[in-house]
């Protein structure tokens, strides 16, 4: 029998680095385009101040993998109790012979995962001079969004814009001091996103912060926050005035930013320009024309998941990391 490996989230850390994730989710989404992939699946619990979701997905190229992750997300954990937001765990099995192989927390993939897909995104779809960004959101996810962009793109400013003023400002100092780039804080949404080539959204917003008229030509949006259907980030005007590519076409229609510009009306799942897939492996082109706004519906899906646990699985069993345990045993 097979010992099950235990992760924590200071092991996960140290496995991934975010360039390779980035890597691996390009690849696990070339994958999903040829059909190398076990089809993703979701299911949601929405409670009072939060919710659960479970995602599911498998990877069958070498090794074949399955993954499930559970996770909580209650964004009033910081604020209300001292906790993350996020906490759950990712389970890994062998897809062959159903061993569960790990069990390893899942903030760190989550938040590193969600980062590389919007990078994979901005590789192929923002103008590679792409050089000022928006932050909206400058909690731990906005910081692992900027770590990722700035890896596939030559970003030299970054306009960082928060609710909470003071988290707007820690974000700030600590980035610019960890990635050498300036990074001033946002009083005006609007106008930070106006003079940006790339803009990130990660926030928990139930009513679209951007809009039409907050984005100039040639941008790039990065969706990140609508992974329930009551979220929402984009106003649906600027959703149908863009060239919409999602992550996973059937849940960005259920619970993205996209789910909201079809239930106003202003477009239909046919409007849709590709999924992720369809880019990274070539069967649709990414950014048509320099002045086209282009925007990543990103509700997140275990395909990038499986992409980021396997990888940082491999990685702990070769460096002898983690806590092997036989669930099996008497």
């Amino acid at each position: 029998m097979t010992n099950t490996l235990v992760l924590t989230r200071g092991d996960v850390a140290r496995m991934l680095s975010v360039a390779d994730c980035i890597d691996a989710v390009e690849r696990a989404f070339r994958l999903h385009a040829s059909g190398g992939a076990i089809p993703s699946g979701v299911l949601g619990v929405h409670i009072d101040n939060g919710g659960f979701h479970v995602k599911t997905a498998g990877l069958l190229e070498g090794r074949p993998i399955f993954v499930a992750k559970v996770n909580a997300n209650f964004p009033g954990n910081p604020t209300r109790f001292g906790l993350p937001t996020i906490q759950g765990v990712v389970t890994l099995f062998d897809a062959e012979r159903g061993v569960l192989l790990a069990l390893m927390d899942s903030a760190a993939i989550t938040s590193l995962r969600t980062a590389a897909a919007s990078a994979v995104a901005a590789k192929y779809l923002a103008r590679e001079d792409a050089s000022v960004a928006t932050i909206c959101g400058c909690g731990e996810q906005g910081r692992s969004q900027l770590r990722a962009l700035v890896t596939v793109r030559p970003i030299r400013l970054v306009h960082a814009f928060d609710a909470n003023v003071v988290a707007s400002e820690r974000f700030a100092i600590e980035m610019a001091n960890e990635l050498g780039v300036e990074v001033v804080v946002a009083n005006d949404l609007g106008a930070a996103a106006r003079q940006s080539h790339i803009i990130v959204t990660c926030t928990p917003a139930r009513r679209w912060l951007l809009g039409r008229a907050d984005v100039s030509a040639g941008a790039f949006v990065a969706a990140v926050g609508a992974d329930y259907p009551e979220k929402q980030e984009i106003e649906p005007t600027l959703m149908a005035e863009s060239a919409v590519v999602v992550d996973m076409l059937e849940q960005c229609e259920r619970m993205g930013d996209l789910h909201h510009a079809i239930t106003t009306g202003v477009m239909t799942r046919d409007d849709v320009a590709a999924e992720l897939a369809d880019v990274v492996s070539g069967r649709k082109p990414g950014r048509r024309r320099d002045d086209d706004v282009v925007v990543f519906d990103s509700t997140g899906t275990a395909l990038q998941d499986v992409a980021a646990a396997g990888l940082a699985y491999e990685r702990a069993l070769a460096a002898g990391i983690g806590v092997p345990i036989d669930f099996g045993a008497h």
